[in-house]
């Protein structure tokens, strides 16, 4: 399968792998390793649009974007128009290249106040928030949405017609309903009925979790790239192993244990920096336990993992689970 030419305004991707933005997930150290190991574009955390609420240890870090490979996405998340409008002003001030519309999320939190995908329900307000975010910056601006609020409310293709005239620049694609939330098999058809519906880059979401599965996604919806989201924790190496498929038509080998130890330590490290050392070693327990899901038989280790409190225990206790493991200490 031939790497399509993914163009977002100005910003040309260069593969048809996309980390999928995620809450609490996917922070600037998450970001630099997916792009390094393949993602063609690295969306962010979601920012709420009431910038009042921007002076958080949390927001404050999530605005953070100077470090991040380009093209920089920003997700931002709101209901109110001239809110979405102003908050994608102040992105884009304070570096965005790409402004990211949340009308995915299913989180309670966030649709309780008539955002995310609860906005699918109000197709005048959907217009109404792109046309605003679109005009009031000049970069580009994307969107994400699900197929609909629910089974017999399922208006993703409306929504997509609407996003692309409304300006929007690419659009992603989650392939199941709010209500469904991260249940059952997603559904690729509407994915598919919907590029037939528009002429933007469309990324299908959901599911994508090894590079046969990618290809028979993108075979299936004719999308031009696979967002991921779940299947890169832990495995942030799937985007280059879906990448050489789409290229080459072979599997590329998991990384070696040398090569998940210097990936693991360098992602410790990094979030350490980043988030401090207190929070850095609270970060990192839940991306270390992603990876050890992969690992051998480490359900020990991770209850001890989860109790050390100090960056350089982490760093210790990982060096010692490898030397374990390639010393034959564990079944690899």
């Amino acid at each position: 399968m031939s790497q399509a030419v993914i163009s977002i305004g100005p910003y040309r991707l260069d593969s048809r792998t996309v980390l999928a933005p995620m809450a609490g997930v996917t922070d600037s150290p998450f970001r630099r390793l997916c792009r390094a190991q393949g993602a063609g574009l690295a969306v962010s955390e979601m920012v709420t649009s009431d910038i009042r609420l921007w002076n958080t240890r949390k927001s404050r870090q999530r605005l953070l974007h100077d470090t991040d490979d380009q093209p920089r996405s920003v997700q931002i998340a709101g209901s109110d128009p001239q809110m979405m409008a102003e908050a994608a002003r102040m992105n884009q001030q304070l570096g965005a290249q790409i402004i990211d519309i949340n009308m995915g999320c299913p989180a309670k939190k966030v649709c309780n106040k008539a955002a995310g995908s609860a906005l699918l329900r109000d197709e005048v307000l959907v217009a109404q928030i792109l046309e605003a975010v679109v005009s009031a910056v000049d970069i580009p601006v994307t969107l994400k949405i699900r197929t609909g609020w629910s089974r017999d409310q399922r208006n993703g293709i409306r929504i997509a017609r609407i996003a692309e005239q409304s300006g929007i620049q690419a659009l992603a694609v989650h392939g199941r309903t709010r209500a469904d939330l991260y249940r059952g098999q997603a559904e690729y058809d509407t994915i598919a009925e919907i590029r037939q519906a528009i002429r933007i880059p469309l990324f299908a979401n959901g599911d994508i979790d090894s590079p046969e599965k990618a290809r028979a996604v993108l075979e299936h919806t004719g999308a031009d790239a696979v967002m991921i989201g779940r299947g890169a924790q832990g495995r942030p190496w799937l985007f280059a192993q879906i990448n050489h498929y789409l290229e080459h038509g072979r599997l590329l080998a998991d990384p070696s244990m040398e090569q998940r130890r210097q990936i693991m330590l360098d992602h410790l490290l990094a979030l350490h920096d980043f988030h401090g050392e207190h929070m850095g070693v609270r970060i990192a327990r839940k991306h270390i336990g992603w990876y050890l899901q992969y690992l051998p038989d480490c359900t020990d280790f991770r209850s001890r993992f989860n109790r050390l409190e100090t960056p350089q225990a982490q760093h210790e206790s990982i060096v010692a689970l490898f030397n374990r493991i390639m010393e034959g200490g564990l079944a690899a």
